[in-house]
């Protein structure tokens, strides 16, 4: 009995351990991503996306990994929560920023401190806050790629409609929601080729590969390519099993590019 107590005791620490090192993972998921309607004279876009920071610092080692590859970065909301210090997220931010243009949408976390302090730190360094609106880029032939942004779904701030104001109805069109049940929110009509996507931490901690939701991946539904990630970061429990911790870059592409 005493042999198969120590043994338990040690599974479960061994499991303890397993758990954190998948919270706690630097792990950069490249993904290529081909479309017929991307714009052939942007040759290719890549993205960093990250979302789910929580309470994270984001390590050099990706920063290192990926720099001089990102033509734009996406967060994809709750880059902080309650408890976390502000000089912590200001660090966070200043690491994405140099990669690149950075662009926000906010996720349920981030309400649950002083958004306006928030916000005036990310106006300070530079970050595009798409809250229910687009930016628009284009090529030099006149091309256009709209990246929208829509307010986090689960606190009913989403407002898709303002954000489609600001989108031409002919551009390459990438959406960012923190939730990936904005999906349900849109009809195949207009014509949005990619959503990226967090906040289910993948299920977090999956037992015999089931959890509360999906593990994060790349789907296809309808005529829409979907990412959700399994996040950066963790919230509450500092553990994952089963939904490693993972940002992504993701490089965007036409079909026929060499």
């Amino acid at each position: 009995m005493e042999f198969l107590g120590l043994f338990l005791f040690l599974a479960i620490v061994v499991l303890l351990l397993w758990m954190l090192k998948e919270a706690f993972l630097n792990k950069v998921v490249r993904k290529e991503l081909q479309f017929s309607a991307f714009p052939a004279s942007f040759g290719k876009v890549s993205i960093f996306f990250i979302s789910d920071i929580h309470r994270r610092n984001i390590s050099d080692k990706i920063i290192r990994e990926i720099k001089g590859q990102v033509d734009i970065v996406v967060i994809g909301g709750d880059i902080t929560e309650k408890g976390v210090p502000l000089e912590r997220t200001k660090g966070n931010l200043k690491k994405l920023r140099n990669l690149g243009p950075t662009y926000f949408v906010w996720g349920n976390n981030d309400y649950e401190i002083d958004y306006h302090k928030l916000k005036t730190i990310f106006f300070e360094h530079g970050i595009k806050i798409l809250d229910n609106t687009a930016v628009v880029f284009e090529s030099n032939t006149g091309d256009k790629i709209t990246l929208i942004g829509v307010d986090d779904l689960a606190l009913g701030r989403d407002r898709l409609d303002l954000a489609l104001m600001d989108v031409e109805e002919n551009s390459f069109k990438i959406l960012a929601s923190h939730n990936p049940q904005i999906i349900k929110k849109f009809s195949p009509e207009l014509n949005i080729s990619l959503v990226l996507s967090g906040h289910t931490h993948g299920g977090q901690i999956r037992i015999f590969g089931l959890g509360p939701y999906e593990r994060g991946k790349i789907k296809k539904i309808h005529h829409t390519t979907l990412l959700n990630s399994n996040g950066y970061g963790t919230t509450s429990i500092p553990l994952r099993l089963g939904a490693p911790a993972e940002c992504h870059l993701i490089t965007v592409k036409g079909d026929c590019h060499e």
